[in-house]
């Protein structure tokens, strides 16, 4: 659609007669923009926030650790507590192959704490015991050091990775803490490194942030654990369903302490994957609606703009007759009605865009921790594009009726109006 200067300069002049008119109906658009921009980057906002929440843990993983039975087995009564061991690591590699990775850990007697000691400093913390496979389970995010590794394990080492809280609380200030020793209770331990990992919202033996993890080896030594283990942590094979074998690793090991195959509750199997699907499921709905509201919003505004044009078109009937009298072509009046619309919409639908990046960029400096940003509140560069394209269409849209009745007007009939 090709239009002159002189096009441009009425389209101009028409916005300055109708400010307040302009102002309200690009208001109406600038409001619609805004709160698409915002609900988007919200939106995407709050999912990284809830997946940090299980950051690092494997999605097609499952845990497996020993309750209080329900049901009565072989002469068995309900209700009797049992412990899983060493050997259920074999049963399960052997019995249920699928599985790619089976790391067991191991807890403080009764699920008790203990306390940390730093220089004047002190904490209680949870303390675990894992393999170097756990890593594979769980990720940690090593802000400095390293995780447990195999040399750990079998030289029974004396050293230990730490939660963030545990650094904050510790290492006040700041700095490297690697190659420092801690105490726990009576028995030093060297800090190989911290972990940063957030997954808070799959807390096994309490927060990973007050958490401090020994080799396997070392803890079952030192706190006399014998062949007891806590949880088993497992992860499938590629192209591998966990729910398809869910059933199977619980038989496995119910079978083998004397329990009912089918009590759910005694040995427990808590599998991400369905964690994982049902948080997809709650973004997809979330997104959905977004879209729903934001472009609903949208259409409030475009029909705003159509309106506004409307009454333009109407107050100036005299006008359009009087330039089709002089020998302006359809053409011409609705490229001049419909350019009125688009920059209408356009400069107020740009300013809802910045409008809306600024206060998500406001939002994303205030979740900044220790300099890293902990959720991106932002839109992507060509969703803006996209939001833009879609003001533009509905500027087109709004300006087709208007354009259409001063296309409509006979200049006779123009001149007469008054």
């Amino acid at each position: 659609m090709r239009i002159d200067i002189d096009s441009y300069r009425e389209i101009l002049d028409t916005l300055t007669r109708n400010k307040s008119r302009s102002f309200l109906t690009g208001f109406g658009v600038f409001w619609g923009v805004f709160m698409l921009v915002s609900l988007i980057g919200g939106g995407n906002g709050l999912k990284e926030l809830l997946n940090s929440n299980f950051e690092g843990f494997a999605t097609n993983s499952a845990m497996i650790w020993a309750q209080q039975t329900t049901k009565p087995y072989k002469g068995f009564r309900k209700g009797r507590w049992w412990d899983m061991n060493y050997k259920d690591i074999d049963r399960l590699k052997q019995r249920v192959p699928e599985l790619d990775v089976v790391a067991p850990v191991v807890f403080m007697p009764w699920n008790a704490s203990s306390t940390a000691y730093y220089s004047d400093r002190r904490m209680s913390t949870n303390v675990q015991g894992v393999t170097p496979d756990f890593a594979r389970v769980v990720g940690p995010k090593m802000y400095y050091g390293r995780f447990i590794n195999d040399m750990d394990i079998q030289q029974q080492r004396k050293v230990c990775v730490i939660g963030k809280r545990v650094y904050k609380d510790l290492f006040k200030e700041g700095g490297d803490p690697c190659g420092k020793r801690i105490r726990l209770d009576s028995t030093y331990y060297e800090v190989v490194g911290v972990d940063y990992n957030n997954s808070n919202g799959m807390n096994f033996n309490g927060s990973n942030d007050e958490k401090v993890t020994l080799p396997l080896t070392l803890m079952q030594s030192t706190y006399n654990l014998g062949n007891t283990v806590g949880l088993i942590a497992v992860t499938c094979r590629k192209g591998v369903v966990m729910s398809s074998i869910t059933q199977r690793m619980r038989e496995t090991i119910a079978r083998a302490h004397y329990i009912d195959p089918t009590d759910e509750q005694g040995v427990m199997v808590f599998n991400t994957e369905v964690l994982f699907q049902l948080l997809d499921n709650l973004f997809r709905g979330v997104n959905f609606l977004i879209w729903l509201v934001g472009l609903g919003t949208l259409l409030a505004g475009a029909i705003g703009v159509s309106n506004i044009m409307m009454v333009t078109v109407r107050e100036r009937t005299t006008e359009i007759g009087i330039r089709r009298a002089i020998g302006a072509t359809p053409r011409m009046i609705l490229s001049q009605i419909i350019s009125e619309s688009i920059v209408l919409t356009l400069v107020a639908g740009m300013s809802g865009i910045l409008f809306g990046v600024l206060i998500l960029q406001m939002l994303e400096l205030g979740n900044t921790e220790d300099g890293i940003v902990t959720a991106h509140f932002q839109v992507g560069f060509w969703t803006a594009i996209l939001a833009a394209l879609v003001v533009s269409a509905m500027g087109v849209l709004a300006g087709l009726a208007p354009a259409a009745r001063a296309m409509s007007i006979k200049p006779v009939d123009a001149m007469r109006d008054e």
